[in-house]
């Protein structure tokens, strides 16, 4: 994949209390896709837990998210709604 880093849509960006994430979808190569960062990869970025405050922290990160997302889809790129998890932290 010759990208290193999505184009987030930042107005798709939802939280997701229950599942303990932050849903939204990007762009890269002129392909969308779905995804999702978990709570532990936002308090990861941030040190601080995102409990109400997962958007705000998600945007703050957004760069960094944009980087892990790429490394996500590349491990997983046929999955539908592909997570970024604290596997996808270098």
């Amino acid at each position: 994949m010759p990208e290193d880093r999505l184009d987030i849509d930042m107005k798709t960006i939802e939280d997701n209390s229950d599942l303990r994430q932050v849903e939204f979808e990007a762009a890269i190569s002129d392909e969308r896709y779905q995804f999702a960062v978990q709570y532990d990869v936002l308090e990861a970025l941030s040190a601080v837990s995102p409990e109400g405050d997962a958007v705000a922290i998600f945007r703050q990160h957004a760069d960094e998210i944009a980087g892990l997302g790429a490394t996500a889809l590349a491990r997983d790129p046929d999955r539908e709604l592909v997570v970024i998890s604290e596997n996808d932290l270098d």
